[in-house]
């Protein structure tokens, strides 16, 4: 079979670190050969990294296209910001390309329906990144599910446990900090929870309701002495658990420290992270930021086979993991995806049984490699089969989400169909 040659859109963490690095350690499957970056060093750095020639090599997707169709390209991953998703997707569909897109398909509702409905138009391979359905762990709950391990499927409660660092470091003072610059945070961090929901549940959604908000990191909750920024002398730093040099600094060695340090500066060093904490986004206090997303959120759900599910989103946890308890007829199974466990126990049974998951797979649990894997497979063995996050599959969790916020905001319970039949009929009186 012949390697998949692809062109990256992109070069920021999820593009260059969680899905291009499969190149790396799979050239004989996948290869890139275009990169564009709008950033001039990122750009080099990746052309090099994978051998790229400098001609392949541009500032923005759309130099890529203004070449026409590359009968060298097979495919194109789209990893770019939250609302420069939806034309790049189109255009490659249309041109005639493979594509794996970043989650979320757009930031925008109608704009993710109407990429549902151009997917059934196109015989290419159209794959959204909701990695999570590529992970052992939540494979395997999904196989115990569908073997009819804890009888039948009645209820679901899932936690995503942020984590204090990442919502400070994401969505306080990073790039998804504020829905106007990128997307609600039920969209931007948690549509891979509401999809797993969607697939663990096995129907579809019929109605939610969602409450929330911004609670804790804003101006009013600064402790006295805090200062609009980290080394401007904050009096707070000793005790602060936000203060950026301990986590950019203190946490290098740390996992998470290494890959926060990396968004923060290109330049692994002490000193050129302290230099961009001094003037840049990572160096601000987490309380005088200009974010507006919400710190904690939960969203009740009903499905059509009468499955319940409640998801609860929150900043204030010390680790980041997520924690599901699955109640069926017969059992139930809890499931921590931090210590890669699934406990299994039964009614009238004075027994369980404990799975336990190879915890050696990384990003997401092995689902940022797993999609890849799957996505270069499909296109090499010509797959008519649809993988697990087929666009027209993924709108529907996207929607969910966006109807998530909607509940928020106007505190309504949101009847999916009826959510659904006006995004189509708008879409169809003044197209995308």
């Amino acid at each position: 079979m012949n390697t998949v040659r692809a062109v990256l859109f992109g070069a920021g963490q999820r593009g260059m670190h969680s899905y291009a690095t499969y190149a790396l350690e799979h050239p004989e499957e996948l290869q890139f050969v275009g990169i564009c970056e709008p950033n001039d060093k990122i750009r080099e750095n990746f052309r090099l990294l994978h051998g790229i020639a400098p001609e392949m090599s541009f500032e923005t997707w759309e130099h890529f296209f203004d070449r026409g169709y590359d009968a060298g390209v097979d495919a194109v991953f789209i990893c770019t910001q939250d609302d420069m998703h939806f034309e790049p997707a189109v255009k490659a569909l249309e041109l005639g390309y493979h594509v794996q897109l970043e989650k979320p398909m757009s930031n925008s509702p109608d704009k993710c329906f109407v990429l549902g409905e151009i997917a059934k138009q196109h015989k290419k391979v159209f794959t959204i990144c909701h990695v999570l359905r590529y992970t052992d762990f939540f494979g395997t709950i999904k196989g115990l599910l569908d073997e009819g391990k804890i009888g039948q499927l009645i209820s679901i409660q899932h936690n995503e446990n942020v984590a204090y660092w990442h919502q400070a470091h994401s969505y306080v003072r990073g790039n998804w900090r504020n829905s106007e610059m990128s997307s609600p945070m039920i969209l931007a961090k948690s549509s891979h929870d509401l999809d797993i929901l969607l697939w663990l549940a096995g129907s579809d959604c019929t109605k939610l309701s969602s409450f929330g908000g911004l609670t804790h990191f804003k101006a009013e909750n600064a402790p006295p002495g805090a200062t609009k920024r980290c080394l401007d002398g904050c009096a707070v730093a000793d005790t602060c658990p936000y203060f950026a040099p301990k986590i950019y600094i203190d946490w290098k060695d740390s996992w998470q420290g290494s890959v926060l340090r990396a968004v923060v500066c290109r330049e692994d060093s002490d000193e050129a992270v302290m230099k961009a904490l001094e003037t840049g986004p990572y160096g601000r206090c987490v309380y005088h930021c200009d974010n507006n997303v919400v710190d904690h959120q939960v969203v009740n759900m009903e499905f059509a086979n009468e499955v319940t599910a409640s998801f609860t989103m929150c900043a204030f946890t010390k680790n980041e993991s997520r924690t599901l308890k699955l109640m069926g007829t017969k059992g139930e199974l809890r499931a921590n995806m931090e210590k890669n466990e699934i406990e299994l126990s039964w009614f009238g049974v004075n027994e369980t049984e404990t799975i336990v998951i190879d915890a050696a797979a990384k990003g997401h649990g092995g689902g940022d490699h797993g999609i890849v894997r799957d996505f270069v497979r499909q296109i090499r063995e010509g797959s008519q089969q649809q993988s697990l996050t087929a666009a027209h599959n993924s709108v529907q969790s996207h929607l969910m989400a966006f109807a998530a916020e909607q509940s928020r905001l106007t505190n309504s319970v949101v009847i999916m169909e009826d959510y659904r039949e006006k995004l189509r009929s708008e879409t169809v009186r003044q197209p995308v």
